[in-house]
């Protein structure tokens, strides 16, 4: 058994979500958002190369000595996956590893809105699911892959890295490749793609622009493509998309993505009011006609009171989000009062003097 086994066991037990080995600190994991220390003693870079080698095969070490980093999947049979990420540093050498469960979690576990069910019903187009590092996008999207491969007989192939939730046969296939062990990049397994026949393309993370114009031209041949990136809010993603394009291509790609966009899903993990688990705020915004005319008309700075308008349709802004659990007794006043832009919101809920 090697020595990080251990390690992933106490991690799992005491329900952390990442496990970091770097020089001059014992093992540390953080759980709900905080880091905490275990009990042993403070590794060298010695002990961290030692530890991080022992689990990396030949080829996974070359491309870190190569590459002076390495993502990666490790498999503990009996306890779950972990999604590595070795860096070299200042210091020596670290490795910083994600949890990641055994079992998918359904929308209902994860806090999702009902709405992503009839979002998820779009036969072509582009889902997007953002948010910060660590706030669960690659949970969510393991979640919408599973609830398609549950009900509708499809062809899903996605492109990862690294694969993280291993999809098993429902009604659909489900083909998971992996960047450089299965497919050189993501634009690469894009480009093969389309020769593949797939009805849903889940593509991890929409890292340059080249990606991001394969996924946008994906979505209007008739392929639903699902894909994260990591900003903040609705309007932010489209901002982002749309300055990622030469300014000479802008008026193209905002006319594009107003057909193709049929959702932004954002969303954020905060601590529980009574500290035993992180709950989700979600925002979402829906590709109706109003927030398509928006996009092609360069007024995305009006799209967030758009969105306020629009919750009938099961819209929602973050702050709208926010506040609903704090209503709800979920989460703390503190807690709402640091994930919430607009505190004047907060007035009739702070605490008496």
């Amino acid at each position: 058994m090697a020595i990080l086994d251990k390690v992933f066991k106490a991690a799992v037990d005491l329900k952390a979500s990442d496990i970091h080995v770097l020089p001059g600190e014992p093992f540390m994991v953080r759980r709900l958002g905080k880091m905490i220390r275990l009990k042993s003693q403070p590794l060298t870079d010695a002990s961290c190369r030692k530890v991080i080698l022992e689990i990396l095969n030949p080829e996974q070490q070359r491309v870190l000595r190569d590459e002076m980093q390495l993502d990666f999947a490790y498999d503990v049979e009996g306890l779950g996956r972990f999604r590595g990420s070795a860096m070299f540093h200042n210091n020596g050498l670290s490795c910083i590893f994600r949890v990641i469960p055994g079992k998918i979690p359904s929308f209902k576990e994860l806090g999702i809105p009902d709405v992503m069910h009839k979002i998820l019903e779009n036969h072509q187009g582009i889902i997007l699911v953002t948010g910060a590092t660590g706030h669960g996008k690659t949970t969510t999207l393991a979640s919408m892959v599973d609830h398609i491969n549950s009900t509708k007989a499809h062809h899903i192939l996605t492109v990862e890295d690294p694969i993280e939730f291993v999809h098993p046969l429902k009604k659909g296939a489900v083909n998971q490749r992996q960047i450089g062990k299965d497919t050189l990049a993501y634009a690469n397994a894009l480009k093969g793609a389309l020769r593949q026949d797939p009805d849903v393309i889940v593509i991890g993370e929409l890292r340059d622009l080249e990606t991001v114009s394969l996924a946008i031209s994906a979505s209007e041949t008739g392929h639903l493509v699902i894909g994260t990136l990591s900003t903040s809010s609705a309007p932010k993603t489209v901002d982002r998309i749309i300055d990622s394009y030469p300014s000479g291509e802008q008026n193209q790609i905002r006319a594009m993505l107003s057909e193709s966009l049929k959702a932004v899903f954002t969303q954020r993990l905060v601590p529980s009011a009574d500290g035993s688990c992180m709950h989700m705020a979600a925002e979402i915004m829906l590709g109706n006609l109003s927030i398509a005319n928006l996009i092609r008309d360069n007024k995305t700075y009006q799209i967030r009171s758009t969105m306020q308008m629009g919750r009938a349709s099961g819209m929602k802004l973050m702050d709208e989000s926010v506040l609903e659990m704090l209503q709800q007794g979920k989460i703390t006043y503190d807690t709402a009062k640091a994930n919430i832009d607009k505190k004047e919101l907060l007035k009739p809920f702070a605490p008496k003097a």
